[in-house]
């Protein structure tokens, strides 16, 4: 991933985040890393965001299983900030558990755009959003 603006979301698997092998589902994965972006703008004072910003694109390749009971940490990175759309990068790592090391179970990227309310197509986002994004802390 490249440097930038980071959100970062801890959590351990749960039983509703597995399948019944015991091991995490992948939609978990979409999960996990929303909830670091949902950090990542609450952090930066962004209010709004959410319900404006769907994905238009979403890759992730799953490199390893992360199992019940196993903490999890994913960090989501803003890469890039266009005039509509912006682009995260991510990884989801699996914390050190059982006799299994530290691991990286999942890395992708993603893609939202800006569509306020009641629009029928994507918008600029708004100037004091993008200053905070990307000049912020």
């Amino acid at each position: 991933m490249t440097s930038g603006p980071q959100g970062v979301h801890r959590i351990r698997v749960e039983g509703m985040d597995t399948d019944a092998a015991g091991h995490h589902h992948n939609t978990a994965i979409t999960r996990w890393v929303e909830s670091a972006e949902a950090a990542l703008v609450r952090e930066r004072g962004v209010v709004g965001y959410f319900g404006t910003a769907p994905r238009v694109r979403h890759e992730v390749d799953f490199e390893a299983r992360l199992w019940f009971g196993q903490e999890v940490t994913a960090t989501v990175v803003l890469e890039r900030v266009g005039t509509t759309s912006m682009t995260f990068g991510f990884e989801v790592w699996g914390e050190a558990f059982e006799d299994r090391p530290r691991t990286r179970a999942a890395v992708g990227k993603y893609v939202t755009v800006h569509v306020p309310g009641g629009a029928d197509r994507s918008r600029p986002w708004p100037p004091e959003w993008v200053a905070v994004l990307t000049d912020g802390p």
